[in-house]
């Protein structure tokens, strides 16, 4: 509201005020009975006539709800206007209650359009029933002064005597209701009107004694409580707040205890009536007062009642929100909890006083302490390690201090945290301030172990470092020899320019030596170096390695010796030789003179392992790891006197394992010479090995019989099986069938019931009493179902009801082939008893070799002493420590950085997590989500395709030693699902393996 409408509005409320108390002199004053008369009138008539005009005034200028309310004000005021005029002109007051009566219904309906805080059902009731508490409790007062001052009880008072109050106390009832439960920028105007309207009541309380009385006449100070009325209403109609502003959404409400205090008075002072006519028994009301007594009184009742409910009503909802609160209280500091666990980075909070408030899993991990015992430590003192002098650092000029004192957030800060143990851990971290409304309660830091990034940067440093000095060694030598030779300072002495050109080529050829190595090594380690794999001979590759290296061995003095050998490896010619060569020259370097290197293959499982053996100074036990590395030689003196690059072995061992297998060196220490050591794939098997059942040389394994009396059905499923690797013998009898699974011992059997002859259930039948066949698969193909068969499904491996998709014939195939024994090494690293009891025990019944460790120590132990696992079977949580630190071990051992590895633990593992954990395929389990079978399902997945035995699959590579892990991965973990669609298994009638 503007200062001038405040203005204009307070001087309507001065001129207002002093009309009034003008009037009120004026009728109590000695005028005669006439005069007084026509000046009540008088200002009666223009009271009304204000009012009228400003409610209609308001009207224009509002818009609509309130342009409604203020149009029908001011028709009521209109109404009531000719009613006062009406009376004064007959000389009879009585004759305008009808129309008073109207006007104040007018007054009801117009304060109802008013836009207000929409009450509930019973907030409403509760307000309907005040107003006729107020009413009745009011009338009943007039009706009680009715009676005491008539002289008998021979006439009633007129009906619109007693409705009159009635509808004036509704009316001044309501009008307090909208008031109070307005919004507080217009109340003001609303007040106005309900004090017009409560004048009107105390107006029309009075002309109805004084007509019951008879003795009513225009001039009495009666009159001013009209004229006051219609005065206040003006005032509100001319109030800047009086058209208001759109109702947005719940305004707030205002308080209903006026209300309540003035209804329970009125009621009170009715009470009291009540009392005061008990006790005076000679006086009688009318039958009408009785009747408004009772029903008073029902009012009150039935307000109490619907206050008692709806504040129980209130109760069980404030209590219901308690509750769902709380829950949710919970929730979000359940969700916070489990939030803080979730993040890798350490997380702990401070007080304002610098003390730790609490410590994430992660956080306390790294710091090397429970989160227990960090709570309520000063975090400075306790975690930042002291300068190089061993003096504590100040704590003014700590981030922590200045998150705290300044607000500074700080980002990407280097630290070094000491653990309780000592040991120090070089972090970067992030402090930022924790405010409340503007102030700092605290500050949350974030922090991140980078001792791994410190260690890689340190590695890059020593390698450009070596590198720079290898690269300058040669440039050194290339130039000196050039500047004599062109200063002509040995023009004179050929003998020394030929000398110093040779010493430029040496040099020259070495640097391009060196170029090349590096290259190899970086394009290696990088994965972007094709290898172009084929069947070769081991001699042949053998052979071309000795050749190149023949010259460099004639020179020293060194017998080359290489063993005959039938075995054929899959592998890259070229890469194979380079690392022949590497090796055999490493070994010449190394070998006194008259010494023998030798070359030796023999076959180890599905592997080929060659060895270079000389006869040299040997390794130190502490040296058999470090000559992989970039630049490394077991003595510094090594590169200028044998020559060589310091790349070789770091090249060899990366083509090696570009191959799937693995270079190590074996030495009993110096003096006793060193063999190395790599294995390469066998592509073909041992001859010992070979089945004598096929001649063709096709796998055993993978040989299935098909047997259905239908030839159409029998070729069918041979093109389907022998499209996914599979070598499918077809009949369509029984007897010839039985003759073919005995002399062929298949890897499995698909199998019609209804063939004519000997049927299929009799074929089954004498398979399994023969103890040569007892143990081939049989999946049964019939249109029958196992149940209609029970003797003969709980005989077969697996049952498929025709008709039946090809694909699920060859996933049962390879499934009831895959649950046969197997053989391959497992390691399983679990801290939980039962489980890891469970998953071994699950993992040996089918034939695998399990070595168990349930911490990181143990696990550690069993691979020192010889255990080689084929795959490893992970938990992350161990007691003394992380599985990361176990697969961080294994990529570092040049023999298992590629072993399978299938994690299986409680959490959730991120895709950032599960790149830093593949060694070769990965597979990541759930222990929530994945029983100890699915893990027997993935564990023999994985070593099909180390072995190359994943036949069946519909996406099987051409070359496994070029497998992409993540490829499997991803092929293993839909497989895995429990809930995948299509997934074939052992029917529940079907026989146990």
């Amino acid at each position: 509201m503007g200062a001038q409408s405040r203005d204009v509005f307070l001087r309507w409320c001065w001129v207002s005020g002093a009309v009034v108390v003008l009037l009120v002199v004026l009728l109590v004053s000695p005028l005669d009975q006439p005069a007084r008369e026509q000046v009540s009138m008088a200002a009666i008539a223009a009271a009304g006539v204000v009012a009228a005009i400003s409610c209609g005034h308001r009207a224009v200028l509002s818009i609509g709800r309130r342009r409604r309310a203020w149009a029908t004000l001011s028709l009521g005021g209109v109404v009531g206007l000719a009613g006062n005029v009406y009376a004064g002109l007959v000389g009879n007051p009585e004759t305008g209650d009808v129309a008073y009566i109207a006007a104040l219904l007018l007054g009801v309906l117009g304060l109802s359009l008013f836009p207000a805080v929409r009450p509930r059902g019973r907030e409403l009731l509760r307000m309907l029933l005040d107003s006729v508490v107020v009413g009745g409790s009011v009338l009943y007062i007039a009706l009680f002064a009715v009676a005491l001052q008539a002289d008998g009880p021979q006439a009633d008072p007129a009906l619109t005597a007693y409705a009159l109050p009635v509808v004036d106390a509704l009316l001044a009832t309501f009008a307090v209701q909208v008031m109070t439960r307005s919004n507080a920028a217009e109340r003001v105007p609303l007040v106005l009107l309900g004090g017009g309207f409560v004048l009107y009541a105390v107006a029309d309380v009075a002309f109805a004694l004084l007509s019951a009385q008879g003795s009513f006449t225009f001039g009495s100070p009666v009159d001013a409580a009209w004229v006051g009325g219609y005065l206040a209403i003006a005032l509100a109609a001319r109030h800047p707040a009086a058209s208001g502003s759109p109702v947005v959404g719940r305004r707030e409400a205002g308080t209903p205890v006026l209300g309540t205090v003035v209804t329970f008075c009125l009621f009170l002072a009715a009470a009291l009536v009540r009392v005061g006519q008990t006790q005076a028994s000679h006086q009688t009301l009318p039958w009408v007062a009785n009747v408004l007594w009772v029903a008073v009184l029902v009012a009150v009742v039935t307000r109490q009642i619907l206050v008692v409910v709806d504040n129980e009503s209130l109760r069980h909802g404030l209590e219901r929100r308690v509750q769902e609160r709380t829950a949710q209280l919970r929730s979000l500091a359940s969700e916070r909890a489990r939030t803080l666990e979730s993040v890798a980075d350490g997380i702990y909070g401070v007080d304002t006083e610098g003390h730790v408030t609490f410590v994430n899993t992660a956080g306390a991990y790294t710091l090397g302490a429970s989160a227990s015992d960090l709570v309520g430590r000063d975090a400075h003192a306790t975690f930042h390690a002291p300068a190089h002098d061993g003096t504590p650092l100040p704590a003014d000029g700590c981030y922590i201090a200045e998150a705290l004192r300044d607000g500074l957030t700080v980002t990407a800060e280097q630290d070094l945290y000491l653990r309780p143990d000592g040991k120090e851990v070089p972090v970067e971290v992030t402090a930022s301030p924790l405010r409340d409304d503007g102030i700092i309660r605290g500050a949350v830091v974030v922090f991140r172990d980078v001792t791994e990034r410190r260690e890689v940067e340190r590695i890059k440093d020593e390698f450009v470092s070596v590198v720079s000095h290898e690269l300058r060694t040669p440039l050194t030598a290339i130039r000196g020899a050039l500047a004599l030779l062109d200063s002509n300072a040995l023009q004179d002495s050929p003998e020394q320019a030929a000398r110093m050109v040779r010493i430029a080529l040496t040099s020259s050829e070495r640097l391009g030596r060196l170029v090349d190595d590096i290259l190899d090594t970086e394009r290696l380690e990088a994965g972007t170096t094709q290898l172009h794999l084929a069947e070769q001979p081991v001699d042949t590759l053998v052979a071309a390695a000795v050749d190149q290296v023949s010259v460099l061995a004639d020179e020293a003095g060194v017998t080359l010796e290489a063993t005959g050998s039938p075995e054929i490896v899959r592998a890259d010619a070229e890469r194979i030789v380079q690392t022949l060569t590497n090796l055999l020259g490493n070994a010449v370097r190394f070998s006194p003179s008259g010494g023998t290197v030798r070359v030796t293959a023999a076959p180890v499982g599905e592997l080929v392992e060659l060895r270079v053996t000389d006869q040299g100074r040997g390794i130190p036990p502490d040296k058999l790891e470090a000559i992989f590395r970039r630049f490394e030689q077991v003595d510094a003196s090594d590169t200028r006197e044998r020559g060589g690059s310091g790349l070789g072995l770091t090249i060899a061992r990366s083509i090696v394992e570009r191959h799937g297998g693995r270079l190590w060196a074996v030495s009993d220490g110096e003096g006793t010479g060193s063999s190395f050591r790599f294995t390469l794939r066998r592509a073909t098997p041992h001859p010992a090995t070979a089945p004598a059942h096929t001649p063709d040389g096709t796998a055993q394994a993978t040989r299935v019989v098909v047997v259905d009396d239908d030839q159409y059905v029998v070729d069918v499923l041979r093109t389907v099986l022998e499209e996914r690797g599979y070598d499918v013998v077809g009949l369509t009898d029984g007897r010839a069938a039985l003759a073919v699974v005995e002399d062929e011992h298949p890897a499995a059997i698909v199998l019609d019931l209804a063939m004519p002859g000997t049927s299929g259930a009799e074929v089954l039948s004498r398979l399994r009493q023969s103890a040569a066949t007892a143990d081939v698969p049989v999946v049964v193909l019939s249109g029958t179902r196992p149940h209609d068969a029970l003797e003969t499904a709980a005989l077969a491996d697996d049952w498929l009801v025709k008709p039946v998709d090809p694909d699920r014939i060859v996933e049962t195939v390879r499934d009831v082939i895959r649950r046969q024994p197997h053989h391959g090494r497992v390691l399983l690293v679990e801290d939980h008893e039962d489980l890891r009891t469970v998953v071994a025990t699950v993992l040996r019944n089918a034939g695998l070799v399990v070595t168990t460790a349930s911490t990181v120590d143990e696990a550690r132990g069993a691979l020192a002493h010889g255990a080689d696992p084929d795959l490893v079977v992970l938990d992350l949580t161990l007691p003394d420590g992380s599985g990361r630190e176990l697969v961080a071990d294994l990529r570092r051992d040049g023999r298992l950085r590629r072993v399978p590895l299938v994690v299986y633990t409680g959490a959730e593992v991120s895709s950032k997590e599960r790149a830093d954990l593949r060694l070769g395929s990965t597979v990541f389990l759930t222990k929530g989500r994945t029983p100890p079978d699915a893990v027997l399902r993935s564990v023999l997945d994985l070593l099909d395709v180390a072995a190359g035995r994943d036949v069946g699959r519909p996406d099987q590579p051409d070359q496994p030693d070029l497998l992409d892990p993540l490829g499997t991965t991803e092929q293993l973990d839909q497989r895995d699902r429990p809930d995948q669609p299509g997934q074939p298994g052992p029917h529940p009638s079907t026989r146990p393996r």
